[in-house]
């Protein structure tokens, strides 16, 4: 007999049928004449009831002795159910234990607090929440790839070690060979912190490409929002000016979250009942509205008539900061908004540059809850002003010399944006803390696993 998921089972089988399903034991519980094991693997958040009675070959010698984090192969027929928890359970004709676990399983049926499970990062996918989040990371992933592929964009598979410091910000962690760090590669090499700078080589060639991969930034920041090592998602489109790259924002994070609406709505049921309540309202307000535009001195404008008592202080060249942004979609104009044309002192050197001389073609997405989740930009395709942005920058022109190519050989406007997939799971889940939506989260101080 093949063996069949629990997901599939729970949601496809009928009284009568023959199953067998192999997973681990969230609990066992033994009484006078019969034993429950709670079976789980993995595919859904509930796990199938199996009932074992003592007429089974092994009962006594291996049944009774079964508790949670055993692994097992349970063969039976499905039956109508006597608790309140599901229709059906399984009632079992054989165990087989595949797997025995220790009297010291730290997983008991308890709720285990977050920071602790972090330190067994090798077992807490089987709790309740960590096995949600990760298939709603995996649902969402879904979503992001079927999104692009189905618009024509190639995926494109942008370097993990760089020469290119993309965001000119200088945190970033550097790749050596033992004793020796500039030989290897006959330079200085780093980790990437984007791939944007080769997704434009790819646009230019392409069209259109997105890149879906792990970057890497070394800021010693022990925030709840914070990662040394997270995955991106950087589309980058040739023939698109500022205007076209918020649509294509709008709609790839709509997209994004009704698929998870749509395709995770056990899991999202989950969070909204224990973790996060009213997360599906905030995300269906997303996924069912049009997005508001604002341009940043607009935004800037209407926070100083607020009359808020912000922590931070308004005023016009300074960085939005996450209560700004808040109050901007859920007090201004109570949905999610667009902010274009920032001050270029705040932004990158690659941005296009507007003809008053002080602001480019950046955006933000603001949601409610959040604030900012995406950022982006038209791109400088004007080869002297790019120049000239990165003298400003204090970059080295001569680290950038391919990237000055493009702009030599068939420049063409272009435009593409960023978003960081663990910040789109933090506000998918209602999580706390972005090391929780990773499988193996990498911090300051902590690289385990």
């Amino acid at each position: 007999m093949k063996a069949i998921q629990v997901k599939e089972l729970l949601a496809r089988g009928a009284a009568g049928d023959a199953a067998l399903v192999r997973g681990w034991l969230r609990t066992a519980r033994h009484s006078k004449g019969v034993s429950f094991l709670d079976v789980s693997d993995g595919s859904s958040l509930a796990g199938v009831q199996v009932v074992c009675e003592p007429g089974l070959a092994n009962y006594d010698g291996e049944v009774k002795r079964l508790d949670t984090g055993c692994a097992v192969e349970v063969e039976g027929t499905l039956a109508p159910s006597q608790g309140k928890e599901q229709a059906l359970e399984l009632r079992a004709s054989r165990v087989a234990v595949l797997g025995w676990a220790d009297a010291d399983y730290p997983l008991q049926k308890k709720r285990h607090g977050f920071e602790f499970l972090r330190t067994i990062a090798h077992l807490r996918p089987r709790t309740n929440t960590l096995g949600a989040v990760l298939r709603v990371r995996n649902v969402a992933a879904r979503a992001v790839h079927r999104f692009f592929q189905e618009r024509g964009f190639v995926w494109l598979h942008t370097p993990i070690i760089t020469a290119s410091d993309a965001e000119g910000a200088g945190a970033m962690f550097r790749v050596t060979a033992g004793d020796a760090p500039d030989e290897f590669f006959g330079r200085p090499a780093f980790l990437t912190v984007s791939g944007q700078l080769e997704a434009e080589i790819g646009a230019l060639s392409l069209g259109r490409v997105y890149t879906f991969g792990p970057t890497f930034r070394a800021e010693n920041s022990n925030t709840s929002r914070h990662l040394a090592e997270f995955w991106m998602i950087e589309p980058e489109v040739a023939f698109c000016d500022l205007s076209g790259n918020r649509a294509l924002a709008e709609e790839f994070l709509r997209s994004v979250v009704r698929a998870v609406l749509d395709e995770a709505a056990e899991d999202m049921a989950f969070f909204d009942q224990r973790i996060a309540p009213g997360v599906r309202a905030t995300l269906e307000h997303v996924a069912g509205t049009e997005f508001a535009h604002l341009s940043y001195g607009e935004a800037i404008a209407a926070l100083e008539r607020s009359g808020e008592p912000f922590e931070f202080p308004v005023k016009w060249g300074a960085d939005l900061q996450s209560e700004h942004e808040r109050w901007l979609t859920e007090r201004h104009v109570g949905r999610p908004v667009v902010v274009t044309d920032y001050p270029k002192e705040i932004k990158a050197f690659y941005m296009y540059a507007n003809d008053d001389g002080r602001t480019v073609r950046a955006m933000d997405v603001l949601v409610p809850k959040v604030g900012e989740i995406i950022g982006g930009s038209q791109r400088e395709d004007r080869l002297d002003v790019l120049r000239q942005r990165l003298r400003e920058c204090g970059l080295d022109e001569s680290h950038y010399g391919w990237y000055l190519d493009l702009r030599r050989f068939g420049s063409v406007p272009h435009a593409g944006f960023g978003l960081g997939f663990e910040r789109l799971m933090l506000y998918l889940t209602g999580m706390a803390n972005i090391r929780d939506v990773v499988p193996f989260p990498r911090v300051p101080g902590y690289a385990e696993f």
